[in-house]
């Protein structure tokens, strides 16, 4: 399972990983790059679920990419993160650099949210 995947089911326990999509297809070359988004299934409220979640109140899980990680029992290494920016296709700044770590941080709530998550404006890119 894709490190995305690991982390929405750690979110939503219920919700089918398999249907989870990191990142839009590529598209073929030459094709216009334009890739239909998946079908949202409402599933519940995201911060309140990682609010609920124990360790929760000693990390700052809402802008660290690490916290989140670590409060979801994921690896939070920089290897692992470089991983996780690939399976998304997040690759702004420097790997491991703080500008980076707060963009990957958002586009993972972006692809929350854009697999049914809700979260609120400022969670997201």
């Amino acid at each position: 399972m894709s490190i995305f995947g690991k982390i929405f089911s750690k979110i939503f326990p219920s919700a089918n990983a398999a249907e989870v999509v990191a990142a839009p297809p590529a598209a073929a070359p030459g094709a216009p790059a334009v890739a239909a988004p998946p079908a949202a299934i409402p599933l519940g409220d995201v911060p309140a679920v990682l609010d609920a979640m124990p360790g929760a109140a000693g990390l700052n899980w809402r802008t660290s990419i690490v916290d989140l990680l670590k409060l979801l029992g994921l690896d939070s290494s920089l290897a692992a993160r470089k991983e996780l920016a690939s399976e998304i296709l997040y690759s702004n700044g420097e790997p491991g650099s703080a500008e980076w770590n707060i963009g990957l941080h958002k586009q993972v709530m972006s692809r929350i949210a854009a697999n049914g998550g809700t979260l609120p404006a400022e969670l997201r890119d």
